[in-house]
């Protein structure tokens, strides 16, 4: 496993990390969700990635328990927060004073810590002043509950207000957590520009476009028993966009490339990703342990330019690259 800077900060991190979105707490089982994380640490992973939402606040504890017998100082822990939790109240979503601090005193309860090292806003909050937000950020830190602050699927503008705040307030806000991934590159032009001229690194979901960029789904063929397409618990609806026969069809020509660069699919999907000097790490989520050791296996892999030439030639005509898909994706108001 190798190691990157979570932007210009000096905390290193494993540059893969261990994510639990749509697994712990709904898709997976306790005993096969731990078996994930201990085969993440022993392949080198120190850095995990969770939120408050993922099944409404079991993810967190899954890993919590998971970790628990494990040196503290030897991890980086990352939870997010924003949307809703519990009952879905008006004050228990959002990133108001009121909200930060109460999901914060969750989060470090569930996941049986003093304090995490990157605390997340899940998404941009329309509905509550940006000041207002960050001196709440500011609190937890001088608290000692956090030691870095990140923002996730925030768009250009909105970045460089929230670190110019950040240092008024001389709290380091360090990173940005953005749907990032070959056939997913709304962040190319104005997000990570932006970010490399704060210092802000990016944390990287879905770097194999949950799963399609493995290969395992065929034009004309139902998908495979057991992947994300079937999940009826939640999974689905989030690859039911890239499952259409352009998309599987055009992914199936890069095989012969993997295969040259003595890759599978998966490994040469994240090491794709962390080609790109500005993503801090690339978050990768598992339902088996063997999932873990197969996608570690992109950590330091340096692909060939002419290789990186070939994969945008064969997936350019499905490239998503309109950058206001990031505006986008966070709500307008309090649902």
């Amino acid at each position: 496993m190798e190691f990157r800077n979570l932007g210009s900060s000096g905390l290193k991190i494993s540059e893969i990390a261990y994510g639990n979105w749509i697994t712990h707490g709904s898709q997976v089982e306790e005993e096969q969700a731990k078996a994930c994380v201990r085969r993440a640490l022993d392949e080198g992973i120190t850095t995990f990635d969770t939120a408050d939402v993922y099944a409404n606040t079991a993810a967190e504890s899954v890993l919590g328990r998971a970790l628990e017998s494990e040196r503290r100082e030897s991890l980086e822990i990352f939870t997010k927060v924003f949307w809703p939790t519990g009952p879905g109240g008006p004050n228990d979503q959002g990133l108001s004073r009121k909200h930060i601090h109460e999901s914060i005193n969750g989060s470090l309860r569930r996941l049986r810590t003093d304090y995490v090292d990157l605390y997340q806003a899940h998404r941009y909050d329309h509905g509550t002043p940006l000041e207002e937000t960050m001196e709440a950020f500011a609190d937890v830190v001088r608290q000692g509950k956090v030691l870095y602050i990140g923002v996730s699927e925030w768009t250009a503008d909105q970045i460089r207000a929230g670190h110019e705040l950040a240092r008024e307030l001389k709290i380091p806000l360090v990173s940005n957590q953005p749907q990032y991934n070959m056939l997913w590159r709304v962040i190319e032009a104005e997000v990570i520009p932006t970010s490399q001229e704060l210092g802000i690194g990016q944390v990287v979901w879905s770097p194999i476009a949950q799963g399609v960029l493995t290969g395992k789904y065929v034009p004309g063929q139902p998908p495979p028993s057991g992947s994300r397409a079937t999940d009826d618990k939640e999974g689905a609806q989030f690859i039911s966009r890239y499952l259409n026969d352009d998309v599987v069809g055009r992914v199936q020509e890069l095989k012969p490339l993997a295969d040259e660069a003595g890759l599978s699919m998966a490994q040469l999907a994240i090491a794709w990703v962390l080609q790109n000097p500005n993503v801090s790490t690339a978050i990768i989520g598992a339902s088996r342990p063997d999932q873990v050791t197969e996608n570690v296996r992109a950590s330091g892999v340096k692909l060939d330019p002419g290789l990186l030439t070939t994969i945008d030639e064969v997936l350019e005509p499905l490239v998503e690259r309109d950058p206001s898909h990031t505006e986008n994706s966070s709500p307008r108001k309090r649902g």
